[in-house]
């Protein structure tokens, strides 16, 4: 995982490059103490109120792994860019908290299994989502949690996948599924936004 090509990914930018900068847009760094609050106001409402086993895939420079761990939760994060997971690791260093050099459509966890699976602006990405999904529900323990940061970007030539393509692939997995819009609270992106911005958070069966 530490070649070019791997930590490019499958959207061709080479996320070993953009590490050192990533966390200058609000919404990646959260240093912006109105975005940082907004963000962990939403991350309580998503995660379960007991201290839980988080997987926080795409985890980039870790910034919602420290908010879930701040709440008290064990966080585990994976990320295919090396320099990604080292920023991660310095981030969270001395909190309750592992970051790993992986595919996040197949992370490199083994056998463990987790409360939450938690992925922000991730899924668009791969090439099969419907099959990163079943892999991903393979990982939540009984009653486990996906919660999914989404959305559609641009308009010319929009990127990105949309709530309902979404829920479509989520309804083949069966059990519970809600879908929160997040493009009308300019708080978490710290500017106003247009376009197509959600969370789904599903309770497979």
């Amino acid at each position: 995982m530490t070649d070019d090509s791997e930590a490019a990914g499958t959207t061709g930018v080479d996320w070993d490059a953009r590490a050192a900068g990533f966390d200058e847009e609000p919404d990646h760094g959260l240093r912006d103490p109105r975005v940082r609050e907004a963000w962990a106001g939403r991350l309580r409402s998503w995660l379960p109120e007991r201290a839980s086993d988080v997987l926080d895939l795409g985890c980039g420079t870790g910034s919602l792994s420290l908010l879930a761990a701040e709440q008290g939760h064990r966080v585990t994060g994976v990320d295919r860019s090396p320099a990604m997971v080292r920023l991660a690791r310095e981030k969270l260093a001395g909190r309750d908290a592992v970051f790993l050099v992986g595919d996040a459509a197949a992370p490199p966890t083994g056998e463990r299994r987790y409360d939450v699976v938690l992925v922000r602006h991730v899924l668009w990405t791969l090439p099969d989502p419907g099959r990163a999904l079943r892999h991903w529900r393979g990982l939540l323990r009984p009653g486990g949690w996906l919660v999914l940061v989404e959305g559609v970007w641009g308009t010319v030539s929009p990127v990105g996948i949309s709530a309902g393509r979404l829920t479509a692939l989520l309804a083949q997995l069966g059990g519970q599924v809600s879908v929160e819009r997040l493009s009308d609270d300019a708080a978490l992106w710290g500017r106003e936004v247009d376009d197509e911005r959600y969370t789904v958070v599903a309770v497979p069966d």
